[in-house]
Protein backbone atom coordinates (compact mmCIF):
# COMPACT_ATOMS: atom_id res chain seq x y z
CA UNK A 1 0.00 0.00 0.00
CA UNK A 2 1.42 3.42 -0.99
CA UNK A 3 2.14 5.94 1.75
CA UNK A 4 0.02 9.08 1.29
CA UNK A 5 2.57 11.32 3.00
CA UNK A 6 5.20 10.28 0.41
CA UNK A 7 2.85 10.71 -2.57
CA UNK A 8 3.96 13.63 -4.74
CA UNK A 9 0.55 13.83 -6.43
CA UNK A 10 -1.24 15.03 -3.28
CA UNK A 11 0.71 18.31 -3.51
CA UNK A 12 -1.39 19.25 -6.55
CA UNK A 13 -4.79 18.81 -4.88
CA UNK A 14 -6.78 19.87 -1.83
CA UNK A 15 -5.07 17.02 0.05
CA UNK A 16 -1.91 19.13 0.43
CA UNK A 17 -3.55 20.74 3.50
CA UNK A 18 -3.66 17.47 5.45
CA UNK A 19 -1.09 16.95 8.20
CA UNK A 20 1.05 13.83 8.66
CA UNK A 21 -1.35 12.23 11.13
CA UNK A 22 -4.30 12.75 8.77
CA UNK A 23 -2.31 11.37 5.83
CA UNK A 24 -1.42 8.23 7.80
CA UNK A 25 -5.10 7.81 8.63
CA UNK A 26 -5.99 8.25 4.96
CA UNK A 27 -3.38 5.68 3.86
CA UNK A 28 -5.06 3.11 6.13
CA UNK A 29 -8.52 3.59 4.65
CA UNK A 30 -7.82 4.28 0.96
CA UNK A 31 -8.08 1.71 -1.82
CA UNK A 32 -5.87 1.89 -4.92
CA UNK A 33 -7.18 0.85 -8.32
CA UNK A 34 -5.77 0.37 -11.80
CA UNK A 35 -8.29 1.55 -14.39
CA UNK A 36 -7.74 0.39 -17.97
CA UNK A 37 -8.16 2.74 -20.94
CA UNK A 38 -11.86 2.94 -21.83
CA UNK A 39 -13.09 1.77 -18.40
CA UNK A 40 -15.30 3.95 -16.19
CA UNK A 41 -14.16 5.09 -12.75
CA UNK A 42 -17.81 5.93 -12.05
CA UNK A 43 -20.86 6.58 -14.19
CA UNK A 44 -23.50 9.30 -14.30
CA UNK A 45 -26.19 8.58 -11.69
CA UNK A 46 -23.88 6.49 -9.50
CA UNK A 47 -23.51 7.15 -5.76
CA UNK A 48 -19.76 7.55 -5.29
CA UNK A 49 -19.59 7.58 -1.44
CA UNK A 50 -16.16 9.18 -1.43
CA UNK A 51 -13.57 10.83 -3.65
CA UNK A 52 -10.99 9.55 -6.10
CA UNK A 53 -7.50 10.98 -6.31
CA UNK A 54 -5.93 10.61 -9.77
CA UNK A 55 -2.37 9.36 -9.35
CA UNK A 56 -1.57 8.52 -12.97
CA UNK A 57 -3.31 8.92 -16.33
CA UNK A 58 -6.06 11.13 -17.71
CA UNK A 59 -9.82 10.69 -17.76
CA UNK A 60 -12.72 12.51 -19.37
CA UNK A 61 -15.73 13.80 -17.44
CA UNK A 62 -18.71 13.63 -19.74
CA UNK A 63 -22.49 13.76 -19.86
CA UNK A 64 -24.72 11.78 -22.16
CA UNK A 65 -27.13 14.10 -23.99
CA UNK A 66 -30.70 13.18 -24.97
CA UNK A 67 -29.60 12.30 -28.50
CA UNK A 68 -27.01 9.83 -27.18
CA UNK A 69 -23.98 12.07 -27.82
CA UNK A 70 -21.18 12.18 -25.25
CA UNK A 71 -20.56 15.82 -24.27
CA UNK A 72 -17.10 16.11 -22.71
CA UNK A 73 -17.15 18.66 -19.91
CA UNK A 74 -13.56 18.38 -18.66
CA UNK A 75 -10.36 16.35 -18.89
CA UNK A 76 -8.87 15.41 -15.51
CA UNK A 77 -5.13 14.98 -14.99
CA UNK A 78 -2.93 13.54 -12.20
CA UNK A 79 -3.25 15.38 -8.90
CA UNK A 80 -6.93 16.19 -9.34
CA UNK A 81 -9.79 14.83 -7.26
CA UNK A 82 -13.00 13.33 -8.62
CA UNK A 83 -16.42 13.19 -6.98
CA UNK A 84 -16.04 15.98 -4.41
CA UNK A 85 -19.08 17.96 -5.59
CA UNK A 86 -21.52 15.02 -5.45
CA UNK A 87 -20.06 13.92 -2.10
CA UNK A 88 -20.71 17.32 -0.52
CA UNK A 89 -24.12 17.84 -2.15
CA UNK A 90 -25.04 14.20 -1.33
CA UNK A 91 -26.30 13.67 -4.87
CA UNK A 92 -25.47 10.97 -7.41
CA UNK A 93 -22.63 11.81 -9.83
CA UNK A 94 -23.93 14.11 -12.60
CA UNK A 95 -21.08 13.11 -14.94
CA UNK A 96 -19.28 9.92 -15.96
CA UNK A 97 -15.51 9.58 -15.53
CA UNK A 98 -13.89 7.35 -18.17
CA UNK A 99 -10.15 6.64 -18.57
CA UNK A 100 -8.52 7.97 -21.75
CA UNK A 101 -5.37 5.98 -20.95
CA UNK A 102 -4.41 3.45 -18.27
CA UNK A 103 -4.82 5.08 -14.86
CA UNK A 104 -3.91 4.68 -11.21
CA UNK A 105 -6.49 6.12 -8.82
CA UNK A 106 -6.96 6.03 -5.04
CA UNK A 107 -10.42 5.97 -3.47
CA UNK A 108 -10.96 7.63 -0.08
CA UNK A 109 -14.30 6.88 1.64
CA UNK A 110 -16.70 9.70 2.46
CA UNK A 111 -16.59 8.95 6.22
CA UNK A 112 -12.85 9.75 6.34
CA UNK A 113 -13.05 12.82 4.10
CA UNK A 114 -15.94 14.33 6.10
CA UNK A 115 -13.85 13.89 9.25
CA UNK A 116 -11.05 15.96 7.65
CA UNK A 117 -13.62 18.63 6.79
CA UNK A 118 -14.59 19.15 10.39
CA UNK A 119 -11.01 18.98 11.70
CA UNK A 120 -9.02 20.89 9.06
CA UNK A 121 -10.19 24.35 7.92
CA UNK A 122 -7.53 24.71 5.24
CA UNK A 123 -8.58 21.42 3.66
CA UNK A 124 -12.25 22.58 3.60
CA UNK A 125 -11.20 25.87 1.98
CA UNK A 126 -9.12 24.06 -0.65
CA UNK A 127 -12.02 21.81 -1.62
CA UNK A 128 -14.42 24.77 -1.81
CA UNK A 129 -11.91 26.69 -3.95
CA UNK A 130 -11.63 23.73 -6.33
CA UNK A 131 -15.41 23.51 -6.68
CA UNK A 132 -15.53 27.29 -7.33
CA UNK A 133 -12.84 26.90 -10.01
CA UNK A 134 -14.90 24.14 -11.63
CA UNK A 135 -17.95 26.41 -11.61
CA UNK A 136 -15.97 29.23 -13.23
CA UNK A 137 -14.62 26.81 -15.84
CA UNK A 138 -18.15 25.59 -16.59
CA UNK A 139 -19.33 29.20 -17.00
CA UNK A 140 -16.44 30.05 -19.32
CA UNK A 141 -17.15 26.90 -21.34
CA UNK A 142 -20.80 27.91 -21.72
CA UNK A 143 -19.85 31.39 -22.96
CA UNK A 144 -17.32 29.86 -25.37
CA UNK A 145 -20.01 27.59 -26.80
CA UNK A 146 -22.31 30.55 -27.36
CA UNK A 147 -19.85 33.16 -28.64
CA UNK A 148 -17.11 31.32 -30.54
CA UNK A 149 -17.29 29.52 -33.84
CA UNK A 150 -16.79 25.74 -33.96
CA UNK A 151 -13.48 26.36 -35.78
CA UNK A 152 -12.24 28.66 -32.98
CA UNK A 153 -13.30 26.12 -30.35
CA UNK A 154 -11.46 23.32 -32.17
CA UNK A 155 -8.25 25.37 -32.46
CA UNK A 156 -8.41 26.39 -28.78
CA UNK A 157 -8.98 22.75 -27.76
CA UNK A 158 -5.98 21.53 -29.78
CA UNK A 159 -3.79 24.22 -28.16
CA UNK A 160 -5.16 23.29 -24.70
CA UNK A 161 -4.37 19.59 -25.30
CA UNK A 162 -0.76 20.39 -26.18
CA UNK A 163 -0.26 22.95 -23.37
CA UNK A 164 -1.85 20.76 -20.67
CA UNK A 165 -0.86 17.21 -21.60
CA UNK A 166 2.20 17.70 -23.79
CA UNK A 167 3.47 15.90 -26.87
CA UNK A 168 4.79 12.45 -27.79
CA UNK A 169 8.36 12.03 -29.04
CA UNK A 170 7.13 12.32 -32.63
CA UNK A 171 5.58 15.72 -31.84
CA UNK A 172 1.95 14.53 -31.89
CA UNK A 173 -0.48 15.42 -29.10
CA UNK A 174 0.01 13.04 -26.15
CA UNK A 175 -3.71 12.71 -25.45
CA UNK A 176 -5.18 10.93 -28.45
CA UNK A 177 -8.88 11.71 -28.57
CA UNK A 178 -11.04 10.02 -31.18
CA UNK A 179 -12.70 12.36 -33.67
CA UNK A 180 -15.96 11.67 -31.84
CA UNK A 181 -14.45 12.66 -28.47
CA UNK A 182 -12.94 15.81 -29.98
CA UNK A 183 -16.36 16.68 -31.43
CA UNK A 184 -17.82 16.05 -27.95
CA UNK A 185 -15.39 18.55 -26.45
CA UNK A 186 -16.21 21.35 -28.87
CA UNK A 187 -19.93 20.65 -29.06
CA UNK A 188 -20.35 19.76 -32.72
CA UNK A 189 -21.17 16.79 -34.94
CA UNK A 190 -18.35 14.31 -35.61
CA UNK A 191 -18.61 14.99 -39.38
CA UNK A 192 -18.06 18.74 -38.82
CA UNK A 193 -15.04 18.05 -36.61
CA UNK A 194 -13.50 15.76 -39.28
CA UNK A 195 -14.10 18.39 -41.96
CA UNK A 196 -12.54 21.20 -39.88
CA UNK A 197 -9.49 19.07 -39.03
CA UNK A 198 -9.10 18.30 -42.71
CA UNK A 199 -9.21 22.06 -43.49
CA UNK A 200 -6.53 22.75 -40.85
CA UNK A 201 -4.43 19.93 -42.32
CA UNK A 202 -4.75 21.28 -45.89
CA UNK A 203 -3.84 24.80 -44.68
CA UNK A 204 -0.70 23.43 -42.99
CA UNK A 205 -1.68 24.28 -39.39
CA UNK A 206 -1.75 20.61 -38.31
CA UNK A 207 -0.78 17.23 -39.72
CA UNK A 208 -2.95 14.14 -39.33
CA UNK A 209 -1.60 10.58 -39.15
CA UNK A 210 -4.39 8.13 -38.35
CA UNK A 211 -5.75 9.21 -34.96
CA UNK A 212 -2.65 11.31 -34.27
CA UNK A 213 -2.76 15.09 -34.54
CA UNK A 214 0.42 17.20 -34.66
CA UNK A 215 0.38 20.98 -34.36
CA UNK A 216 2.82 22.26 -37.02
CA UNK A 217 3.16 25.89 -35.97
CA UNK A 218 1.71 26.79 -32.56
CA UNK A 219 2.03 30.57 -32.96
CA UNK A 220 0.42 30.47 -36.39
CA UNK A 221 -2.44 28.40 -34.96
CA UNK A 222 -2.85 30.85 -32.03
CA UNK A 223 -3.14 33.75 -34.45
CA UNK A 224 -5.69 31.76 -36.42
CA UNK A 225 -7.80 31.29 -33.27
Amino acid sequence: MGKCEQCIIRQFSSLKALNKEELLKMAECKTSYTIKKGEAIFEEGEITNGIYCVKEGVCKLSKLSDNGKDQIVKLVKPGELLGQRSMISEEPANLSAVALEDMEVCFIPKSEIMHFFSENNQFSMNVMRTICDDLKEAGDHMVNMAQKTVRQRLVETLLYLEDTFGKNEDGSLHIQLSREELAGMIGTATESCIRLLSDLNKSGYVTLTGKKITIVDKNKLKRFA
